[in-house]
């Protein structure tokens, strides 16, 4: 009778298996980090985190300048808002101010005339004394230039008269108001200047205050 060998297959049990191709799997990973150069050493790191940073304070010195140049537009637009709205009606006042030197013109002539006229020159001044509160409503006011000295900013010099009771360039008469609104000019005055009698003739003087008279002739 023959006898048949039998072979024993081994038999492992699933927790054997999976621990084994664990211990395979982390070999493998471990050689493979070994073999594995790197990609960027540390002094490339540091010198792109250098050069992210420097680029980060560009960005911010430019945010800095922006919102540096965007206060000043926005301070210089509502100084010409300002502006707008304080000189929108310069010119119409301007106007207005013929009116008034034409209504004074006829009050300083009534003053001569009949006492019939009196009650003409009362209209004509209280005329007057309500377009003066216009002008004090829009901030226009008169130039004082009465025995004031001669200033070229605000005079207009049309002649020199001689005196002894001033010394030279002093306003003696106005022909004209001068006027300036919310401070600055508006008009200038009009105005006839000192020039001492008996002071001796300086010709280069002369010819310093003549140059002055004919710059501020121009001076509308």
């Amino acid at each position: 009778m023959t006898e048949t060998k039998s072979k024993r297959i081994p038999i492992y049990s699933e927790t054997e298996k999976t621990d084994s191709d664990r211990k395979k799997s982390k070999k493998h990973d471990s050689e493979k980090i070994k073999k594995a150069k790197p990609k960027a050493s540390l002094k490339e790191l540091e010198s792109k985190l250098e050069s992210a940073e420097n680029e980060a304070k560009e960005n911010y010195d430019r945010f800095l300048r922006i919102s540096a140049e965007f206060e000043n537009y926005k301070k210089r637009s509502a100084r010409q808002i300002d502006e707008f709205r304080k000189f929108a009606n310069e010119s119409l006042l301007k106007d207005m101010l013929c009116v008034v030197d034409n209504l004074e013109r006829a009050v300083d002539s009534s003053q001569n005339d009949e006492i019939k006229n009196h009650t003409i020159a009362e209209g004509v001044t209280l005329t007057i004394d309500e377009i003066s509160k216009i002008f004090k409503k829009f901030n226009v006011k008169p130039i004082l230039s009465l025995n004031e000295p001669f200033d070229p900013n605000f005079h207009q010099a049309v002649m020199q008269e001689e005196t002894e009771d001033y010394p030279d360039n002093v306003v003696l008469k106005e022909l004209q108001k001068g006027y300036l609104m919310h401070d600055r000019l508006l008009r200038p005055a009009m105005v006839i200047v000192s020039k001492s009698k008996g002071e001796k003739n300086d010709p280069i003087k002369d010819e310093t205050n003549k140059i002055k008279i004919e710059k501020n002739k121009r001076f509308v």
